[in-house]
């Protein structure tokens, strides 16, 4: 590879996010970094998360520190840096022009799927917690302003036929696909963020992609406002999703 690559993986909460860390992680030409915003977002929002102050002291807490670290050179002397992003991460305020720098993707989950899962974790559930509406901002600002449609994979298709979606993925993002990512060691990582403990207990048993399992409790009726919001972002990020 000739020049170095940046891709920004942007997704919102429950997802797998951190599983595709693993898979790009294990590529030898790769280095991650995970939820690198993190920090800031908690010292902003004033959030009450498991292990705020830990996670607030483990990264630094100015955005535009953040960024000039995320544009700038590949660390560890390899071809591509690979960013785990929690799109509601990227706050308001925050200067937006960074992105173009980088090479954005986009995963998706099925909203309802994902609803059912954030109402496990969190008192109350908000649109803004879920992610979707600061997603579709991203994507649409980045297809925007560089005329080009940024790849999108839906979680669902990537856990059910890796082998061919996440070559699709390399290729729409102009990088060669290596089989490496599709399967990892079990463990923990050097490069996974404080909070581990607290999430990533499922993913460090895990040394592949697992089959998706279909949900089938019914949302709550209180969130169903939320959910038809979701479905609407989702429905029209999904009509974009790489297809292979």
């Amino acid at each position: 590879m000739s020049t170095a690559r940046r891709i920004a993986m942007w997704s919102g909460p429950r997802n797998i996010s951190t599983a595709m860390m693993r898979s790009w992680g294990n590529r030898q030409d790769t280095v991650v970094c995970d939820e690198p915003l993190y920090a800031h977002y908690l010292l902003v929002t004033g959030l009450d998360h498991p292990g705020r102050e830990e996670v607030i002291a483990s990264q630094d807490t100015d955005w535009r520190n953040v960024v000039k670290m995320l544009t700038g050179p590949v660390p560890a002397g390899k071809a591509i840096h690979y960013q785990k992003h929690m799109t509601h991460h990227l706050l308001p305020e925050m200067d937006r022009e960074w992105l173009l720098g980088l090479s954005n993707a986009f995963l998706i989950r099925d909203p309802r799927d994902m609803i059912l899962s954030l109402s496990k974790v969190l008192k109350e559930v908000r649109l803004v917690d879920t992610g979707l509406p600061q997603q579709l901002e991203i994507f649409r600002l980045v297809r925007d302003r560089t005329g080009k449609t940024p790849p999108v994979v839906d979680s669902r298709e990537v856990q059910n036929r890796p082998e061919s979606i996440l070559p699709a993925l390399c290729s729409a993002l102009d990088v060669p696909f290596d089989p490496a990512m599709l399967h990892w060691p079990a463990g923990p990582r050097d490069t996974d963020g404080i909070w581990a403990k607290y999430w990533y207990a499922s993913v460090e048993r895990s040394t592949r992609f697992e089959p998706y399992q279909e949900k089938t409790e019914p949302v709550p009726p209180e969130l169903a406002g939320i959910l038809d919001s979701c479905t609407r972002i989702y429905d029209e990020l999904a009509e974009c999703r790489i297809r292979a």
